[in-house]
């Protein structure tokens, strides 16, 4: 699945003329698509300056931030969406980014590699850490600092009072319902703060 295939079916996740936050947004290609395609409006969180250039460029509105130093700038509910695209296993304060996407976010989507799909399952089998095209990166030279699977973030978002509205995977440009941990490479999750 090419990164423009996740993009798109990512974007159709989010309704449109929703207000997003894209945490990561690298260089704002999906606020751009969310913009042209879904009339959505809203702001990327990014750190590199290479890629808020990027994003100033195509005429996506991005805030310079470190996400590890959280979103307390944002009151609760300011946006409609708040995605994180391959965002998540780069950050160290894990759980307190999922919770602050609730919390700022009516809706969070968020989408990652999925360690525990077959390819990845027979690699590590085999006595070897994949590479992959949603894993490009040797063991040693990653900027993942984790890698997670289906039941691990379905674990960690019931145990951050998270409600799981969907979850599916993608794969080769479909869209993975059955049995998606082991025959899915990408992990999508559409979630919201549990009601009181």
């Amino acid at each position: 699945m090419t990164d423009r295939q996740i993009m798109e079916a990512i974007a159709e996740l989010v309704p449109a003329g929703s207000r997003v936050l894209d945490l990561g947004c690298g260089n704002g290609a999906m606020l751009d698509h969310l913009q042209r395609h879904r009339g959505c409006s809203g702001y990327g969180i990014e750190i590199a300056d290479a890629n808020v250039l990027a994003c100033v460029k195509r005429g996506v509105n991005v805030i310079q931030l470190n996400l590890e130093d959280g979103l307390a700038m944002f009151d609760d509910n300011s946006f409609d969406v708040v995605l994180q695209i391959d965002t998540l296993q780069h950050l160290r304060n894990t759980e307190t980014m999922l919770r602050e996407t609730a919390r700022v976010g009516r809706i969070g989507v968020v989408a990652f590699p999925n360690f525990g799909h077959w390819p990845n399952r027979l690699a590590v089998l085999g006595g070897r850490m994949p590479v992959t095209r949603r894993l490009p990166y040797q063991w040693y030279d990653t900027p993942n600092i984790r890698v997670g699977t289906f039941r691990d973030f379905e674990a960690l978002a019931r145990k951050n009072g998270l409600a799981v509205l969907d979850s599916h995977g993608l794969q080769d440009g479909r869209t993975v319902r059955l049995w998606p941990n082991a025959r899915a490479g990408t992990a999508v999750f559409k979630l919201q703060q549990r009601p009181a």
